[in-house]
Parts: C-alpha cells; sequence; structure tokens
C-alpha cells in the first residue's frame, strides 16, 4: 500500500486522518510540525502529503511549494477551513492535487485520497517511461560518431525544435529510420502526445484507408460501431507513415488533402475533423524514380520533401561499425548473461571490410546470433556468416593490412583462425583451402593436424 504523511498541528484532527486512513491498510507518518515534515519528506518518499493549509512557523502554502522542490512526484491534498477556500485554490494552482474542507465526512475523504494515490502513481509511470523513451528512443540512442551520423543528429535538433509539420526520412531497409523519427518525436514539443507508426505495405488498400481515417458506423459491411483513424488518433503528436513509396495512389490523393488544409472524414462520414500532427514519412525506395514511373503522385511528393533527412547506409559511415558493435554486445551480454568483450582480430577486420546490405539490422543480427553460440570472450572468425568471411576474401590487398594491436596478438590464434576461414569458404575441400591459403596440400595437412582438424590416425 501507500506511504502517507499526515501534517496537521491540531492532534484531534491528526489522530483521526491517521485512524481513517490505517483502517485503508495505508502507512501513515503523522507530525503536528512543518519543520519535522520538511526532515521527513528529504529522508522518504511519500505517495502522499495531507497538509493543513494554516500551521504555525511554516505555512501550507509555504511547504507545499518546499515538497514540490524537492519531490515533485508526490501528490499534495491540502486541509482547509470554509473560510480559507480562496488560498486552498492558491495552493492547487502551485500544485497541490486537490483539497479538502473541513469538517469532511470519511468516505469523501478517503474517495479524494484514493484518486491523489492513483493519480500520483500514474504520474510516476508516466515520468519513467518518458525517461526510458529518451533512452531507447532519444537522440542517445542513435549511435554513431561518423560525421554523416551526427550531420543527421543535427538535423533531428533542427526539425524537432523548429516543429517542422512534415519531414521526409530517406534511406535504405535496416538503417534506422523510425529510430530516427522516434527520436525527432522524443526531442521535440510533442513528446507527451502519441507516436503513431504504421507500414503503408504490411496492410490492403481498403485496411489501410480505414485504419488511418477511421469510418462511421454503417460506412461497409462490417462497420458494427464508428472508429477513430490514427489520423485523429495523433492529434497533437506525430504520425510515422514507414514505406510511403508503397502508399496507393487513391490513398496517396487523400493524404495530399489531409497535408494541405488538416482535416480528416472518416469513412461514410460527412463532417471534417481538424487534426494537428506532425507527419514523417519514411522509405528505402527513390520517390523521384516513382513518380517519373508515374507510380507515386508528383505533387505528393514536393509536399512531403520540403525538409528530407537522409540516413546513410552503413558502408558509407564505417567510422559507426566498431561504435554500433560494442553497444549490442553489451546489450547482448545482459541478455544472455554473458561477458563478451568484442571481436578477434582478425573478424574485426572482415566485420569492417564487409559492406552490410542489410546495415545496422544486420549487423545486430549478426552479432546476436554470434553471441549465441559463442563461449569465450571474443567473437571469432567462425561465428561470422559465410557471406562475411567471403566478401573479405575478395579483398586479398586489404585483408594483408592486418596490424598488430598495442595489446598485442596470440599468432596461433591467427593461424588458427585463417585455417578454418579457408576450409570454410572451400566447404572442406583440403586442396581448395590449401589454394587460398598459399601453401601446399602437406603444409595444409600437417596444420589441420595441429589445430585438431584431424585425427591423429591422419
Amino acid at each position: 500500500m501507500a506511504n502517507i504523511l499526515v501534517v496537521d498541528d491540531e492532534k484531534l484532527i491528526l489522530d483521526m486522518i491517521t485512524i481513517e486512513l490505517e483502517k485503508q491498510g495505508y502507512t501513515v507518518t503523522a507530525t503536528n510540525s512543518s519543520k519535522e515534515a520538511i526532515k521527513l519528506i528529504e529522508l522518504a518518499r511519500y505517495d502522499l502529503v495531507l497538509i493543513d493549509l494554516m500551521m504555525p512557523h511554516i505555512t501550507g502554502l509555504e511547504l507545499l511549494q518546499m515538497i514540490k522542490e524537492k519531490r515533485p512526484e508526490t501528490a499534495v491534498i491540502m486541509i482547509t477551513a470554509h473560510g480559507s477556500i480562496e488560498t486552498a485554490v492558491k495552493a492547487m494552482k502551485l500544485g497541490a492535487y486537490d483539497y479538502i474542507t473541513k469538517p469532511f465526512s470519511s468516505d469523501e475523504f478517503i474517495i479524494t485520497v484514493n484518486k491523489a494515490i492513483e493519480y500520483a502513481r500514474s504520474q510516476a509511470e508516466l515520468n519513467y517511461y518518458r525517461k526510458e523513451n529518451k533512452t531507447n528512443f532519444g537522440i542517445n540512442a542513435i549511435i554513431g560518431v561518423s560525421k554523416e551520423i551526427n550531420e543527421v543528429k543535427s538535423m533531428i535538433k533542427r526539425v524537432a525544435s523548429a516543429d517542422v509539420k512534415v519531414i521526409l526520412v530517406e534511406g535504405e531497409s535496416g538503417v534506422g529510420k523510425e529510430l530516427i523519427a522516434r527520436a525527432i518525436h522524443n526531442e521535440g514539443h510533442r513528446n507527451k502526445k502519441p507516436f503513431i507508426a504504421i507500414n503503408c505495405a504490411s496492410l490492403p488498400e481498403n485496411l489501410l484507408e480505414s485504419e488511418l481515417f477511421g469510418y462511421e458506423k454503417g460506412a461497409f459491411t462490417d462497420a458494427k460501431s464508428s472508429k477513430e483513424g490514427l489520423i485523429e488518433f495523433a492529434d497533437g503528436g506525430v504520425l510515422f507513415l514507414d514505406e510511403i513509396g508503397d502508399m496507393p495512389m487513391s490513398l496517396q490523393a487523400k493524404l495530399l488533402r489531409f497535408l494541405e488544409d488538416r482535416t480528416v472524414r472518416r469513412l461514410g462520414g460527412l463532417v471534417d475533423v481538424k487534426v494537428d500532427v506532425q507527419l514523417i514519412a519514411a522509405t528505402n525506395k527513390n520517390l523521384k524514380k516513382l513518380v517519373n514511373e508515374e507510380k507515386f503522385r508528383e505533387d505528393l511528393y514536393y509536399r512531403i520533401k520540403v525538409v528530407p533527412i537522409y540516413v546513410p547506409p552503413l558502408r558509407e559511415r564505417k567510422d559507426d561499425i566498431l561504435e554500433l558493435s560494442k553497444f549490442f554486445i553489451n546489450q547482448f551480454n545482459k541478455e544472455f548473461k554473458k561477458s563478451i568483450k568484442g571481436f578477434s582480430p582478425i573478424a574485426q577486420k572482415m566485420i569492417l571490410l564487409y559492406d552490410w546490405p542489410g546495415n545496422v539490422r544486420e549487423l545486430k543480427n549478426t552479432i546476436e546470433r554470434a553471441m549465441i553460440f559463442e563461449d569465450r570472450d571474443q567473437i571469432m572468425v567462425e561465428r561470422l556468416p559465410l557471406e562475411i568471411i567471403s566478401a573479405s576474401s575478395r579483398q586479398p590487398s586489404e585483408r594483408a593490412e592486418i596490424k598488430i594491436p598495442e595489446t598485442g596478438i596470440d599468432i596461433e590464434e591467427v593461424e588458427r583462425e585463417l585455417l578454418k576461414q579457408a576450409l570454410t569458404m572451400a566447404k572442406g575441400n583440403q586442396s581448395k583451402a590449401a589454394r587460398l591459403l598459399n601453401i601446399g596440400v602437406d603444409a595444409m595437412r600437417y596444420r589441420m593436424k595441429k589445430f585438431g582438424f584431424l585425427g591423429k590416425d591422419k
């Protein structure tokens, strides 16, 4: 149950309130001193504080202000007499949840207390999720040190602070376009309002239309009741339209109309509803090419491309690969209860040579899969997918530029990993693996036996 602090200089009132609250199962601390109340609030957290408005030395209003400075999440109810209602209203403007007037009934009192505690807890939960969103979806959740990603972060701050009404996020699949959209939401003035995301490619045309614009009862066969569309639901917040290049042409016309007059009309409806949303569209397609092919409306294209944000692929910002890898390794260490420190030198070289066509999403999936099976404190080459190992073999001059780290290197490990890499690429064919390593078959077999790839009898 909740912790409640009661502050009243009248012993009779103090005892009565304490008894009533303890009957309800609440943990109650009572004091007749404002000064002691301040010390108690500094030492412990209370869900609710009840304060008599007319206290000696430190008034109820002064105590309220101190509480709101030290514990803004704590709900406060003022206890007042009939003649002090005007002051009680002032207290509510200063942050009090409510006030009760003496004398009060037990039922009225308990109802007010219960509502105040419920409110305090909902506010605490809301504040928690806001902090979580800032961590998981704010600008700090965009990992990277490259010039390119820093330019993206700079754009996010600008459009968020300016509350730009329409933004287009462009980039290949897997670069993190939704993360960019969520960062704009969290960094902007709309972060206390909804963030509504919908993938335009995931729903058939008729369903996408009803989801976006809503419908009135009887608009179609299954419309048993009216339904608010996602655009209306996002009022005051952000609507994120992913893969807008896949939106049907007929819906593109309706979306353009909404962007022009900022009103929506539900399917089967007669009334236009004014809606204030920030629209963030995203695409991995070349919209200009779709316009030339008459698959995307030219007027809508220019309407949504007022403020474009281009998110470069991972191959164009390779400075971010190790930073992202470190982030994902830490994340999966917690999830899998492991303590992997990073990649082995050869594995690290390979992930830097690879082009990552699936971008950040592919990197994350690669690390997750590798860490599931890795038993050592580093991710070794054999845990990497074949396409990454194969890609490094197509760049022999770069592969030869292996630098010894300052911490030193285990030459045996390097030799073993190169051997395993060659055998993997050659699918177990020893002659082919020997050619990849530029050694003879006998030298190949010797090394295979040395590292346990051959039985003692061979």
